[in-house]
């Protein structure tokens, strides 16, 4: 049993924890290129249709990856109580800016650019996602987002994946980005639960460590491409031992699954003690 009582809620990550950004952005990036190429009605510059039709799908994983870590940046240097922008704004804002940069100007007109920059809304859920929130729900455990996305994002991501969450916590509640304790901090009180009796879920271990810094319990879910620590780094943190439950790529049930079998058998311990 990784802990001497299991969690009575679960707060999540979202963006790489509980869904596949990576594939979703990318090959949408791709889908849509090949509409605008082929559309009888285009009228591209020449420049541009030219440097689209070279861009390959390995192009397109870089600008996907680029756009997430603009994201990152963004979180990291952006204060929400005085930036006027949101993480939609950000990802419109963004886009243009790397299309600009990859040679791509006028690929979309305005109101494509407004559509394209809302991948982030659909994102596909990893095949565990899903199903391992319904198993934890049935558990009686509180499942509730922790994300740097904004309220409308989160609710249409939860519609679009099915995922059923209890609650949805944003940076908007809070006014801060992780790893602002703020956020952490916040989301413990709106449960009103002790911070003893929640634990952060997430394929970040930096996003973890904030929160043990505030006195969460902490879950660490292995994603694939997901972690920005090095080796060497993930390593010492599984030797300091700070992770409560640490989920490995592609262990058991996958992901959610283990996680909800785990603090299952940890309550049938716990009932037999």
């Amino acid at each position: 049993m990784p802990f001497s009582h299991s969690p009575k809620a679960l707060l999540f990550d979202v963006f790489g924890t509980v869904v596949d950004w990576r594939s979703t952005v990318t090959n949408y990036l791709i889908s849509q290129t090949h509409l605008t190429l082929s559309a009888p009605t285009s009228s591209l510059p020449s420049r541009t249709r030219l440097r689209a039709s070279t861009m390959t799908p390995q192009d397109w994983g870089v600008f996907a990856q680029q756009w997430r870590n603009s994201y990152k940046h963004f979180t990291r240097t952006s204060d929400p109580t005085t930036s006027g922008k949101n993480v939609d704004d950000h990802h419109h804002d963004a886009l243009i800016s790397l299309l600009h940069d990859w040679e791509l100007d006028g690929l979309w007109d305005k109101e494509q650019l407004e559509e394209r920059s809302r991948i982030w809304h659909f994102l596909e859920p990893w095949a565990d996602s899903s199903t391992g929130l319904e198993e934890l729900n049935k558990a009686g455990i509180i499942t509730a987002t922790l994300s740097n996305g904004n309220v409308s994002l989160l609710s249409d991501m939860a519609h679009y994946a099915h995922l059923p969450w209890t609650r949805i916590f944003s940076s908007e509640h809070f006014k801060a980005y992780k790893p602002n304790p703020k956020m952490y901090e916040g989301a413990v009180r709106g449960l009103g639960l002790h911070v003893g009796n929640v634990a952060m879920v997430a394929a970040h271990l930096g996003d973890l460590k904030a929160a043990r810094g505030c006195g969460l319990k902490t879950i660490y879910v292995e994603r694939e491409l997901e972690e920005d620590w090095t080796r060497e780094e993930i390593e010492e943190a599984r030797r300091e031992g700070w992770v409560d439950l640490w989920v490995g790529l592609g262990e058991g049930e996958g992901g959610f699954l283990v996680i909800a079998r785990k603090l299952n058998e940890g309550n049938e311990e716990e009932c037999g003690a």
